[in-house]
């Protein structure tokens, strides 16, 4: 009775030339040729497949190891740098390539295995949790504004208004108090603000007749974004800030402000 040999199956010709290397244990970068060349035809002998497009895949390569073989018998050629070409060159590069997605592929069945082992719980979360929302972003509504941004404008209007200043009688002697009611400054500011809707920062504060009023305003200012009325923006630095009035929110209530 015939002994029956069964050919192991690879799924082309790099499968089976890495599966050659690995099984000799032979540097990859030096591959002895002449004794793979042999095992590899030796393979291709002792297959038996009719799918056309499979054997011939496999014998191309059988024929690219054939040429590889004869220019090793020849002198190796010599690059524009003066090195020896080495004719298994770019079937090594094709190899580590086919050996790196092969074990990719490895990688990613184990994944897909430890998948269906994972589970995922349905959220639980009442309705009530979920459906929340702040009321006002702070964050979102001052952007990239702060402190020091407003502290270099506020100085710049009172620059201004320093220059507004009569050289001569500003030398006066006397001193007169002024005195501002700070609810019905709120007030006309704040209806100032809903009427225009959106407005130049600093336009309002040069409206103002003087440093207190312009001190005042500027506090309101802050007050209102303090309490969502109002957002700020200000597309580039050292541009000038732009007011636009919320929606949906009460004006109504009174603006607690010290001047002092």
């Amino acid at each position: 009775m015939a002994l029956e040999v069964k050919l192991e199956v690879f799924e082309g010709p790099l499968d089976l030339l890495l599966h050659l290397i690995e099984k000799n244990k032979v540097d990859i970068y030096d591959i002895p040729i002449v004794v793979i060349t042999e095992q590899y035809l030796d393979y291709i002998r002792r297959m038996e497949t009719e799918d056309m497009n499979v054997m011939s895949e496999f014998l191309v390569m059988a024929a690219t190891l054939i040429d590889i073989k004869c220019k090793m018998l020849l002198p190796r050629e010599v690059n524009e740098e003066g090195e020896e070409e080495d004719p298994r060159a770019e079937l090594v590069q094709k190899l580590l390539e086919y050996k790196m997605y092969k074990y990719m592929s490895y990688e990613l069945k184990d994944r897909q295995v430890d998948a269906d082992r994972i589970w995922f719980k349905e959220t639980t979360m009442p309705k009530e949790v979920m459906d929340y929302r702040e009321p006002i972003d702070y964050e979102e509504l001052v952007g990239d504004m702060d402190l020091a941004k407003l502290h270099e404008i506020f100085k710049s209007i009172v620059r201004k208004q320093t220059d507004k200043i009569d050289p001569i009688r500003s030398k006066f002697g006397q001193i007169v108090k002024e005195e501002i009611d700070m609810e019905a400054k709120a007030g006309y500011i704040g209806a100032y603000i809903q009427n225009h809707k959106k407005l130049s920062f600093k336009e309002l504060l040069e409206k103002q007749h003087s440093k207190a009023e312009v001190i005042v305003t500027f506090l309101l200012v802050l007050e209102f974004i303090k309490i969502g009325r109002i957002s700020i923006i200000q597309n580039h630095t050292f541009d000038d800030i732009e007011i636009t009035a919320n929606e949906n929110v009460s004006w109504d209530a009174p603006v607690a402000v010290s001047a002092g």
